[in-house]
């Protein structure tokens, strides 16, 4: 009787013990996050409360296993097994803790600062810092899980007599891999490219959503996902819209008649942006940039706070000015002639050896056109 009230007290005093340690903490960090509404730090450590339970419980069955003397036969394999369930959610608590401070960190950042690029940097870097600290820490753990055992313990010694070889084979088949994490990083504080830019790669043009250490994410229009390698913004020209200042400055092309009519060009184009919510009132114009035998090319420009809003405002502009061209000046389209052309008269030789111009008028048809 003994033998089986003994491991069930054991076992069931280290679950009460750890729920109600859980429950208390839970309070704790509930009863500060009311108190503290400026900062996120305790609502975020309460997402911990699984794995701290789990290392409660594991760290006191761990304790008192040995007096438990619950399956003797199986003692060196259990007991090895709660110390791994340990180290592993160890590991767990650690990452949920450094993920509730870095979040906090960026969340005080992007209330102090206005400044849109500056706190979208700061976003990449979280992110990428939070990745490589999970990282380092399941490689930790997993080492130690795997230094629990003898077998790896005895080829410690070999391992590290063998780690310059093997670190320069991991390195040559592992190359593209390191280099995209290289590259990761680079991007992170080097401030090429941040979460929320607008940029045009490989001609597609979308939103960055999403940098980790070894690919990159862009969210294009028409909610597309286009997942490239880090190490190709490191390698390749991109364009980056939101370098700097979001503001950025537009055009729309027409290519009208030689008789179209520019003036009023411009203040059509005047009033369609003051009727425009997106356009930002920075500047605006329109000029005849190029001509052809057959057409005049017209170019407009117009500014805007985005990338977005300078979307929207060249299509505002050019749909409503071909419709405006359309309904008001038709002759303004582009066309081709077909009427017959006007020839000059026939002039004939005079006198002294010039030409005059002969009183006879001589009249041509054009072939008759089926």
């Amino acid at each position: 009787m003994e033998n089986l009230l003994r491991p069930v007290i054991v076992i069931g005093a280290s679950v009460l013990l750890t729920l109600a340690l859980g429950w208390a903490t839970d309070r704790l960090l509930h009863r500060a996050d009311e108190r503290h509404h400026d900062t996120p730090l305790w609502g975020l450590l309460r997402r911990g409360r699984v794995p701290y339970q789990l290392v409660l419980c594991t760290a006191l069955l761990r304790g008192s296993y040995d007096q438990a003397k619950l399956l003797e036969r199986h003692q060196v394999g259990i007991g090895r097994l709660l110390t791994l369930v340990l180290i592993g959610s160890a590991a767990w608590l650690v990452i949920r803790i450094a993920g509730a401070v870095v979040e906090t960190t960026y969340s005080r950042y992007a209330r102090a600062h206005r400044d849109a690029a500056r706190v979208r940097r700061v976003r990449t870097q979280v992110e990428l810092i939070m990745r490589v600290v999970s990282a380092i820490v399941i490689v930790v753990a997993i080492s130690a899980m795997l230094l629990t055992f003898p077998a790896m313990r005895a080829a410690g010694a070999s391992l590290l007599a063998s780690a310059g070889i093997l670190g320069i084979v991991a390195g040559v088949a592992a190359q593209s891999t390191l280099s995209n994490m290289f590259a990761g990083l680079q991007i992170a504080f080097g401030d090429m490219v941040r979460i929320g830019d607008t940029v045009v790669v490989d001609g597609e043009w979308g939103t960055v959503e999403q940098i980790t250490l070894t690919f990159l994410t862009v969210r294009t229009w028409d909610e597309r996902r286009i997942t490239m390698p880090v190490s190709y913004f490191t390698s390749k020209p991109f364009e980056n819209w939101s370098r700097g200042t979001p503001q950025m400055t537009g055009t729309v092309f027409w290519h009208l008649d030689h008789s179209a009519p520019v003036e009023a060009m411009r203040e059509k184009l005047r009033d369609i942006l003051r009727e425009s919510p997106a356009w930002d009132g920075r500047a605006h114009g329109l000029v005849v940039t190029d001509s052809t035998p057959t057409t005049i090319q017209v170019r407009a420009l117009m500014t805007a706070r985005d990338a977005d809003d300078i979307w929207t405002v060249r299509v505002a502009v050019r749909e409503r000015m071909i419709a405006w061209l359309v309904a008001e000046h038709p002759y303004a389209l582009p066309r081709v002639n077909t009427s017959e052309a006007v020839l000059p008269p026939r002039r004939l030789p005079s006198a002294d050896g010039g030409a005059q111009g002969s009183s006879v008028s001589v009249s041509f048809r054009a072939p008759h056109r089926r």
